[in-house]
């Protein structure tokens, strides 16, 4: 069995990585809700990865990875976040792999892979720098997207990010809403292969079945159970909730 930690001091985003971790038969992960917790938990229960939230009150992720590397057998580390612009850091920390929030289930099982292989190698060496370029490379692929494939009249046009408000899941296909129209996109089956094909882009999943533009939000407003709800820059003004789960995340990734 693969030991996990999952460390974040949100407990629904705690159980969420936790439940994701759970379709995997080989992984049992237990939670830790502070970096005290956390450090606790790695010198007594030895996981063998660290699924480590960057972002926490007092003492941050990195924090958590520099005093594990003091034990005689320190754990991987995973480190998950919402900002993207953490991923360098997180490479020359050490840390074996990088998930942005919210984790992609194809996303996170590619990621136990990266780990499984770190663990059957019994002489693990810092990563070097051509290893690190590569990581980064596979990482921010999605990142240099900048259009979307999408189906119009028999052909397959390439539309702009920019002009993109929100994609919605509708029946078994994806639609893009854009400017210029509503789309099926193009090779893209999935919410999850979507999010993971828009990484390192202005773009927010904002509920299993919608990803938005962040730079088309025009407004938000709280409502009820700590929910959000957006109000987009389209000639609708479509409004689209942001769940309880995801809200914090949305907060961070529009940097308030």
């Amino acid at each position: 069995m693969l030991r996990a930690l999952v460390v974040d001091d949100e407990a629904p985003a705690r159980d969420e990585l936790a439940w994701l971790l759970a379709e995997h038969p080989d992984v049992v992960a237990a939670q830790a809700g502070s970096a005290a917790a956390a450090l606790e938990a790695i010198a007594s229960d030895r996981p063998e990865v660290v699924f480590q939230d960057i972002q926490m009150p007092g003492r941050d992720g990195f924090s958590v990875l520099a005093e594990a590397m003091q034990l005689s057998s320190p754990p991987l580390f995973v480190f998950v976040t919402a900002y993207d612009a953490y991923a360098i850091r997180a490479f020359e920390e050490n840390a074996v792999d990088y998930l942005l929030k919210p984790v992609a289930p194809e996303r996170l099982a590619r990621s136990l892979e990266r780990v499984r292989r770190r663990l059957a190698d019994q002489a693990v060496r810092p990563m070097g720098e051509e290893a690190l370029r590569r990581l980064l490379e596979g990482l921010g692929r999605a990142g240099k997207l900048d259009r979307l494939p999408v189906e119009q009249a028999g052909r397959i046009r390439l539309l702009p990010l920019t002009e993109v408000v929100f994609c919605r899941l509708e029946g078994k296909r994806i639609l893009a809403h854009a400017d210029s129209g509503i789309f099926h996109l193009h090779g893209i089956p999935t919410m999850e292969k979507l999010e993971e094909r828009l990484q390192g882009q202005p773009f927010f999943r904002a509920g299993r079945g919608e990803v938005v533009n962040l730079r088309r939000v025009a407004e938000f407003t709280t409502w009820i159970n700590g929910k959000y709800v957006l109000v987009m820059d389209d000639r609708e003004r479509t409004h689209i909730t942001v769940g309880r789960r995801r809200a914090r995340d949305f907060r961070l990734s529009l940097g308030i």
